[in-house]
């Protein structure tokens, strides 16, 4: 076999059109991106608040509320929830909060409109609780550890979470809340507002002489209310708590966002790999390279390996600077550049030299079953670069969007997702705002699925058909 490799690494760095034009789509990766920065962030853009995590938040809702100094508990009866757009997420019920500063701390236990009982904290965190049916809630403060509890007639509790606030000053602010997120429709998003029947909250423990307090909660564009009832409160909010999506900061940009240019560096790839067979059978070069090594499988395996090899190189240089060149860039011009860890980054690199180099053997693959050159970069490039195409359009129904990432070899740029889709957050996720319906490992999975099934035809045509 190494005989078999020398001789076609040999054969393709004697080509200078396939040298240069490696070296050529390694730079599109590492380029490209420059055509899409202009200016810099949009003058009317409002600060983005960043939780206890250091992610991007939504937080804003509508706040009744009494100061609490020390330890204490309070218990209350939610009753009618309704929302404009019955929204699922609407959420009513007891807050405990750090402070009034955008992304501080809080935990919350509360009713939603279409997901029980939950009980969050810190935006990320969420844990669902006992049947829709319970109504009463409580939330207790020990120290900066909070619990929260959920009973169906105010007699009987059952714990739903326990959770710690380090460093939690010694009075809070603690009461009742509102928030209703937008609803998703159809590409974007519509706003939402959700009323909450209240019953008189219940305090126990340190809760200084003072009357209930109305305030909203970031957000100055929304405003909710609260006017007593035969009951207790009537509160009106909207908003959320939750961590932040691409819809909710518009102007963000994604690490997976500087890697555009891996869409015509693709391009580049397949032609060279197309080329590199369709070229031998072309001018009748097969027939000698056959003569000097005749196990066909072996020279295409060969061929293979050294297309994949060069390209992953190649691209993986081309990543590993593009990365942290364009981001130190964005971040230097004031654009919000969504969070990435260090081994995401990593993944994004290589996944994404990975995704070109399998491409190259599935591009050689398709080239051995038609041997025309035009007519496999046709078929390489409509199979894969069409569907990231029309993934990528805006306006495309986001079902054909998830579709077309999901069954076609376009599933694979899902190695470059870095946002984080949350279960406790509807939004807008289809892959032109950087959300891909597979993991990443898997989305490149089906790539290589397609790969190795174009290839086991190629090589067995290889072996039956005359050259």
């Amino acid at each position: 076999m190494t005989r078999y490799l020398r001789a076609e690494w040999a054969k393709f760095r004697s080509v200078p059109g396939w040298v240069r034009g490696t070296a050529v789509a390694a730079l599109l990766i590492l380029l490209f991106p420059v055509t899409g920065l202009g200016g810099g962030p949009p003058d009317q853009t409002s600060p983005i608040p960043i939780g206890p995590d250091g992610t991007p938040v939504s937080d804003a809702y509508y706040f009744v509320h009494r100061a609490l100094t020390g330890d204490g508990r309070i218990t209350v009866e939610v009753g009618k929830l309704t929302s404009l757009r019955a929204g699922v997420w609407a959420k009513a019920g007891l807050i405990v909060t750090a402070g009034p500063e955008p992304g501080a701390r809080y935990a919350a236990i509360m009713v939603t409109g279409g997901h029980g009982v939950r009980m969050q904290h810190d935006y990320l965190y969420d844990r669902a609780g006992p049947p829709a049916t319970a109504r009463w809630l409580r939330l207790t403060r020990s120290g900066d550890t909070l619990t929260g509890e959920a009973s169906t007639d105010g007699a009987h509790w059952t714990l739903v979470d326990t959770v710690r606030l380090p460093g939690l000053s010694a009075t809070v602010q603690a009461g009742l809340f509102v928030a209703c997120p937008p609803q998703v429709s159809g590409l974007g998003t519509a706003g939402d507002v959700a009323t909450a029947e209240f019953g008189s909250p219940q305090l126990n423990g340190s809760w200084p002489a003072a009357s209930w307090v109305g305030s909203q909660v970031g957000a100055a564009e929304l405003s909710g209310a609260f006017v007593p009832s035969s009951k207790g409160f009537r509160v009106t909010g909207a908003g959320d708590l939750a961590p932040a999506t691409r819809s909710d900061v518009p102007f963000g940009i994604a690490a997976s966002d500087v890697l555009f240019g891996t869409f015509p560096a693709l391009i580049v790839i397949v032609v060279i790999a197309t080329l590199s067979i369709t070229t031998e059978y072309r001018y009748g070069l097969l027939r000698t390279t056959l003569s000097a090594g005749p196990r066909r499988s072996r020279v295409l395996l060969a061929k293979a390996a050294v297309l994949a090899g060069v390209t992953f190189a190649t691209s993986l240089v081309a990543t590993v600077l593009a990365l942290p060149l364009w981001l130190r860039l964005i971040r230097s011009m004031g654009v919000y550049l969504f969070p990435a860890s260090p081994g995401v980054l990593l993944r994004v690199a290589v996944g994404t030299a990975a995704v070109l180099a399998v491409t190259a053997v599935l591009a050689l693959g398709v080239g051995v079953i038609l041997r025309r050159s035009a007519t496999a970069v046709t078929t390489v490039v409509a199979a894969t670069v069409l569907p990231y195409l029309i993934a990528l359009t805006p306006f495309v129904p986001p079902s054909i969007a998830q579709w077309v990432t999901r069954v076609t070899p376009a599933a694979a740029f899902a190695v470059q997702q870095t946002l984080v889709r949350y279960p406790q957050v509807d939004s807008v996720y289809t892959p032109a705002t950087g959300y891909y319906p597979l993991p990443p490992w898997a989305g490149l999975g089906v790539l290589c699925g397609y790969t190795l099934l174009t290839l086991t035809v190629a090589a067995v045509l290889l072996r039956r058909r005359d050259v």
